[in-house]
């Protein structure tokens, strides 16, 4: 595993980062016996982030109660407020602080490492920006977490957020990929000027990048050109006798210039598949074969958020 520095944090993290959708049981039921379990290989593994929400289902709850004193000093913890169901937001201020009081009694925890607001491009974002965004270096201030930000899908909104506020990270999905360069193109010069630590989510692209497919439960939301490259890319792998996923994997933890990606998964066998593509070198003949099959669907936009966020 290698690690980053995550912005002008000062944090030491870990390429690979476990995101708890999946444990949450937004994907389909999961024992609560063996989302614990998971949570402690992942505690055992190198990788020292740990991502929730409460919009993902119990994933908190579970996260709480496998985080001992002892296991909580060893993870960097992140959460987030202002998205609770698929199309509940509420990013006041007096919402932002309850949501923050509510997730440190369910993780059992004084803080959090990492705070930030979830999925800000469904909302208008002005108000996000300012009393949100205020609240946010109020709860900073008061201890209650270490490093603030936001997430969501769009550049473009990102691009405003690092330039009109003080976040100190920004975590966007589906943006540095083998279908999109545009974290990496667009999104990481501006971060870097501004000192913002950089996080990256959805490297299958919410599983057009897998051999199962997609793994969202309504119509996927990217549009025909990135479904057809997307395509295009399992058909060569299945000529060349690779996974897929494992390769989406590799490229983007391996040259993404975020400092983490965050990968979700309710099986071992995925987690270990994803500690393993942190390490093995890409073949790089190989890789190019498949960025070759880039172009139609980089930096194309998804049908998320508001039209006027993206």
């Amino acid at each position: 595993m290698q690690f980053r520095t995550l912005g002008e944090t000062g944090l030491t993290i870990s390429t690979v980062s476990f995101g708890t959708s999946p444990l949450g049981e937004l994907f389909g039921p999961l024992d609560e016996s063996d989302a614990i379990r998971l949570i402690d290989e992942v505690i055992d593994s190198e990788i020292n982030f740990i991502d929730t929400s409460p919009y993902y289902g119990n994933a908190e709850e579970r996260l709480g109660k496998a985080l001992t004193p002892a296991k909580r000093d060893g993870i960097i913890l992140g959460t987030k407020a202002g998205r609770y169901g698929f199309d509940d937001f509420d990013f006041s201020p007096s919402r932002i602080r309850r949501s923050m009081e509510e997730s440190l009694r369910t993780l059992g925890t004084d803080y959090v490492d990492v705070f930030q607001l979830h999925d800000i491009d469904f909302v208008d974002i002005g108000p996000v920006l300012t009393e949100g965004f205020a609240e946010l270096q109020r709860l900073k201030d008061e201890g209650k977490c270490r490093f603030i930000g936001m997430t969501g899908y769009p550049i473009n909104t990102f691009r405003r957020v690092i330039e009109e506020t003080d976040v100190d990270v920004v975590l966007t999905f589906g943006k540095s990929t083998l279908l999109d360069s545009s974290l990496d193109e667009q999104l990481a010069p501006v971060a870097e000027t501004h000192g913002v630590g950089l996080m990256n989510a959805a490297a299958v692209a919410l599983g057009l990048l897998t051999p199962g497919g997609s793994t969202v439960k309504i119509e996927h939301p990217a549009p025909e050109a990135v479904q057809r490259s997307a395509q295009a890319m399992k058909e060569l792998a299945v000529e060349k006798g690779i996974d897929i996923a494992f390769l989406a994997n590799q490229f983007a933890i391996q040259r993404t210039r975020a400092a983490t990606t965050v990968i979700g998964s309710r099986k071992s066998k995925h987690l270990q598949s994803a500690i393993r593509a942190a390490d093995e070198p890409i073949d790089e003949e190989l890789l190019a074969e498949f960025l070759a099959l880039r172009a139609p669907a980089d930096r194309r936009q998804w049908d998320l958020g508001l039209p006027e966020n993206r």
